[in-house]
């Protein structure tokens, strides 16, 4: 009988251990969980994703500022851009674009229109903005590797947006 007892001692002090090891819902203090640690990486990914997008609404609205006869041809792309700003920043730390006095984003502190060079040259502008948004495009889809399901299908509607913006900014104005 004492061998009974002595187990039954062992099973209930074992069973108290790993209840006291797993309650209260943290694995060890000062640690992160999975969960937790998850969830810090697709904020992370979600602010660099929404100011990789700004950057590019940034040189739209150089290039709109920089070449005044463009602004109406790329009105429609720059709120799509916006658009993606905010859908890409939602549930992130990023701040979405507001509008200003002149109705243009407000941008991230230490970003400016001030730090976006524009050629001269309307067409030049043009390709440059549409190597921005292919550029743009890329480091969406580069993301999608890291980033969770439901996240990857925005960054993948967002880069193929992307890559189609960079068409219309090119090929797509001839004719």
């Amino acid at each position: 009988m004492t061998t009974v007892g002595r187990r039954a001692l062992l099973t209930a002090g074992a069973a108290m251990t790993l209840a006291g090891c797993t309650s209260g819902g943290a694995e060890r203090p000062g640690k992160p969980s999975a969960a937790e640690r998850a969830a810090a990486a697709e904020a992370a990914l979600r602010t660099r994703s929404a100011t990789t997008s700004r950057d590019l609404l940034l040189r739209y609205d150089a290039v709109a500022d920089a070449h005044p006869a463009l602004a109406a041809r790329l009105a429609p792309l720059r709120a799509s851009v916006a658009a993606q700003v905010k859908a890409l920043a939602e549930g992130g730390t990023a701040p979405a674009p507001g509008p200003t006095g002149s109705g243009s984003p407000s941008p991230a502190p230490s970003r400016s229109l001030a730090f976006v060079r524009v050629p001269a040259d309307p067409a030049a502008a043009l390709r440059s903005l549409a190597s921005a948004a292919r550029a743009t495009a890329d480091t969406h889809t580069a993301a999608l590797l890291t980033a969770p399901p439901e996240y990857a299908r925005l960054l993948a509607s967002v880069a193929a947006s992307g890559a189609a913006h960079a068409y219309l900014l090119t090929e797509g104005g001839r004719g």
